[in-house]
């Protein structure tokens, strides 16, 4: 058996790591066994009639078209003014409802402590509609909530009637086409609404109940299907970006050669490492540079304008480029906290996923500025390369340090410019960094290719999945016998 120090995180000898993404053949094929949902070619109904709706067409014969007051109800049940103030409540802003997933978040409040739009009591069976922000298409159905559970005013509660099955009202509410007439009758430019009494005069196509039934049924089916497929190649995208960052975490620790010498490295989580490596504090290769603290005063003083980057602009292996804010400062101040091409950027911490995040400064925004809570190293190039530096820093090896360096309070760690000037640095050849460096931007750049193929498969089940819906209760597709007995 090989010597599990020069094993890659599958279990398989080194020799799989070459330039170029080698190693990853394996997994990547498994992926692709899975294969995208096909559109069939669903029946239509033996005969249809003008609607009469403008948006809607032609519906099948039997169906009829019917108001939504008419067939429902909306906001029945309101919290009264006079509840405790210490009634614990659990609350759904129109934020925390995806059209898809549902109910993303719940907050626990005491009524003293809640919004003034926490009004809104659901029951089962009940639809729940943005009527605000319509564009976020907030709209789920409700099943088995508890007895406490209490929706924003934002929201309309469609709660049907006898003749309207809810299962089927929950399909019907979020039909792409019935959500862009909301949207195009809302009002409005930052908060676009729409007022209940208008909504319920909105006309939707209603089957036979006992087709509801079977709608529904179909659909409960078929996008469980669809759903099922999609968490797949999501956890699929999680495993090749673990994968990704452990082969990094390998060859920034290891080296690329699997016959190279190994010696004891004298560091608990590094293990043995290449015998020609040198091993030093990033104190000894670098500058460390801090930045600027916002709310200071400059009262008479001559100030310039600089772009000015945040934490939330520094990610995991990129920046978010896309808003930048701006700083006033004394111009004899800007070198202090420029930054310049070859720098890498690394947060000071917060939520664990922020600890230790960055890449490298390629000057993306001439004249930029960096806050205090991002550090800026600054290598000596001439024995320490950025990127190499970068995917240390980024790797398990880098993480594992900062974490047992941090300091940790519950969810949140933070370092320091002590604890950073002291991380230890295998120091590879420089043409070896060079290599390294190489290897990692190849297999960044398959892995990349590979995100993007699945991520558009992904959206094309997501888009199957909503005309699928839209198809049913719209009555385009005839799904009887399909999803049960009629």
């Amino acid at each position: 058996m090989g010597d599990p120090q020069r094993s890659d995180p599958a279990g398989r000898r080194d020799r799989g790591l070459r330039r170029g993404g080698g190693g990853m053949s394996a997994t990547t094929d498994e992926a692709f066994t899975i294969d995208p949902t096909k559109v069939r070619a669903w029946k239509r109904y033996p005969a249809y009639k003008d609607s009469g709706v403008e948006w809607l067409g032609e519906v099948p014969a039997e169906w009829e078209i019917k108001r939504l007051k008419h067939i429902s109800t909306v906001n029945d049940d309101t919290l009264s003014e006079n509840t405790s103030p210490d009634y614990r409540l659990l609350y759904v802003d129109i934020s925390n409802v995806d059209p898809i997933e549902g109910i993303q978040n719940i907050e626990e409040l005491t009524f003293e402590k809640s919004p003034s739009r926490a009004r809104r009591i659901v029951r089962s069976g009940d639809v729940i509609v943005s009527t605000v922000r319509t564009y976020l298409r907030a709209i789920t159905p409700i099943v088995d909530p508890p007895e406490n559970l209490i929706v924003s005013t934002g929201f309309a509660v469609i709660r049907p009637n006898s003749r309207f099955d809810s299962k089927f009202a929950g399909y019907a509410l979020r039909d792409s086409y019935f959500i862009e007439n909301v949207v195009a009758r809302s009002n409005g430019v930052s908060y676009p609404a729409i007022n209940a009494n208008e909504l319920v005069s909105l006309e939707i196509p209603l089957p036979p109940l006992p087709e509801q039934h079977a709608i529904a049924a179909f659909l409960d089916r078929e996008t469980a299907r669809i759903d099922a497929l999609i968490a797949k190649k999501q956890r699929f995208i999680e495993l090749l970006e673990e994968k990704r960052q452990a082969v990094i975490s390998h060859v920034v620790t290891k080296g690329l050669d699997p016959d190279a010498e190994m010696k004891d490295s004298g560091v608990e989580w590094l293990g043995e490492v290449p015998d020609h490596w040198q091993l030093s504090r990033l104190k000894f290769l670098s500058t460390l540079q801090t930045g600027l603290t916002l709310g200071k005063r400059y009262e008479g003083q001559s100030l310039v304008t600089r772009p000015y980057l945040r934490v939330v602009n520094v990610q995991e292996g990129y920046f978010d480029l896309s808003i930048i804010t701006e700083v006033k400062i004394p111009p004899e101040d800007v070198r202090r906290y420029e930054l310049r091409p070859g720098d890498v950027l690394m947060t000071e911490g917060g939520d664990y996923d922020k600890l230790g995040r960055g890449y490298v400064w390629e000057g993306q925004i001439p004249d930029c500025l960096h806050q205090n809570h991002i550090f800026v190293v600054r290598p000596n190039q001439s024995k320490l390369k950025p990127h190499f530096l970068a995917a240390i820093l980024t790797s398990s090896y880098g993480k594992s340090y900062f974490t047992s360096t941090s300091q940790q309070t519950t969810n949140l760690a933070t370092t320091n410019s002590t604890k950073l000037r002291n991380l230890p640095v295998l120091l590879p050849p420089l043409i070896e960094q060079e290599m390294i460096i190489a290897f990692i931007q190849d297999l960044s750049g398959t892995m990349q290719m590979l995100f993007t193929k699945v991520n558009a498969q992904i959206e094309k089940l997501r888009e199957y999945r909503t005309a699928l819906i839209s198809a049913a209760v719209t009555g385009k597709i005839d799904v009887r016998g399909e999803g049960g007995p009629t």
